[in-house]
């Protein structure tokens, strides 16, 4: 496949409802699109940076001008491509995952688009639905975060997760507890906000039988997470330390988690996601698949991903609805606990280009 061109689209999507972490408040999903195009068809992309180095080093201003300037254009100086050789060629630009796995994810869509070859089917894909979790926000209040995991459970979501951080951890999980039971799949997310100093309050969540808690520490510390995960009884994942198969590789090695989140931006794109899929799968580390707050691109690929056999607990796929009122998609919609792998060629769905335009801020087109 040679591209053409390729075009550099910047959007805003307003949330439902703002969604808090403990690194700051989203209220709008700002978010860089990718789309590759070639003498025949085209692919699409989707960045999953934030609007600043918050989650990660990377953001939205950055991932568009390493694109601009170095990535697409060593892209087009190769020629012909396939999507397995966009990551070698793209080797000598250090660090810029999420970049990196945009313009790899768009490549991949245009070639199987090409075959008529379903993202699923290409990452090896086991099922036609994935179970479907939900992240929920921290809340001004206790009551607030009992009715909105109620109208989830409701919804038929069939895990929940509570994002935490100091001052919000243990009595928001004793609340969802008392009130929905010890029936209802529980997790936490920490997103490194604490410290190996926080070990003692990190083990009152022991009693609450939560499947997980997630990168409670700094995603470079290891060693730390190891201690951790042999000082608790919850299981220990890992989500911003996994940054690639080998990272994977050494935090098991480690004994630093006993479960992996995947996300495919944050480790370089979904060829690699089904890398690290494959380590934990040979060591035994159930994984699941992370979200991004993306859109039905991103979820339609993420959706594929989740149905590898590997994914044994369920991911943060959730409808398009849980944070877009319009996507720029078709919506995903929940079926009973659960969202359909699309089998169309592709990532299976394609923006609508009306539902696009209300959204895009600016376009960069780079090319012949």
């Amino acid at each position: 496949m040679k591209p053409s061109g390729v075009e550099l689209l910047r959007v805003q999507m307003p949330l439902v409802a703002p969604f808090r972490t403990s690194f700051g408040t989203q209220n709008v999903r700002e978010l860089l699109l990718v789309r590759v195009v070639t003498p025949n068809n085209e692919g699409w992309g989707e960045c999953v940076t934030m609007g600043g180095p918050l989650y990660s080093s990377e953001y939205v201003d950055g991932a568009e001008h390493v694109l601009r300037n170095f990535l697409v254009p060593a892209l087009m100086e190769a020629g012909e491509v396939t999507a397995s050789q966009v990551a070698p060629r793209l080797a000598r630009f250090k660090g810029h995952r999420m970049a990196k796995a945009a313009l790899e994810m768009a490549v991949l869509d245009a070639e199987l688009r090409a075959h008529d070859l379903s993202f699923a089917a290409a990452l090896g894909s086991t099922r036609d639905s994935v179970p479907c979790g939900v992240s929920v926000g921290i809340m001004d209040s206790v009551p607030q975060l009992l009715d909105v995991v109620g109208g989830y459970l409701d919804a038929g979501y069939v895990r929940i997760k509570l994002k935490i951080e100091p001052g919000w951890d243990v009595e928001p999980v004793r609340a969802v507890r008392e009130r929905f039971g010890d029936d209802v799949l529980l997790q936490v997310d920490a997103n490194t906000a604490y410290t190996l100093s926080d070990l003692s309050q990190l083990a009152r969540l022991d009693p609450f039988e939560l499947l997980l808690i997630e990168q409670p520490l700094d995603e470079e510390d290891l060693l730390g997470h190891a201690e951790l995960a042999r000082r608790i009884r919850t299981p220990v994942c890992l989500d911003e330390s996994i940054v690639s198969a080998r990272a994977a590789a050494d935090a098991i090695t480690l004994g630093a988690c006993h479960i992996v989140n995947i996300k495919p931006g944050r480790v370089g794109g979904y060829l690699e996601a089904r890398r690290v899929h494959d380590v934990c799968a040979a060591h035994g580390i159930p994984v699941w698949c992370g979200g991004m707050i993306e859109t039905g691109l991103g979820r339609a690929a993420n959706v594929a991903l989740a149905s590898l056999p590997g994914f044994t607990l369920p991911g943060d796929t959730s409808a398009s609805d849980r944070f877009y009122r319009t996507d720029i998609t078709e919506p995903f919609v929940l079926k009973d606990g659960h969202l359909r792998v699309p089998q169309g060629p592709g990532l299976g769905v394609t923006p609508i280009p009306d539902l696009l335009a209300e959204v895009t801020t600016s376009t960069v087109w780079l090319g012949s």
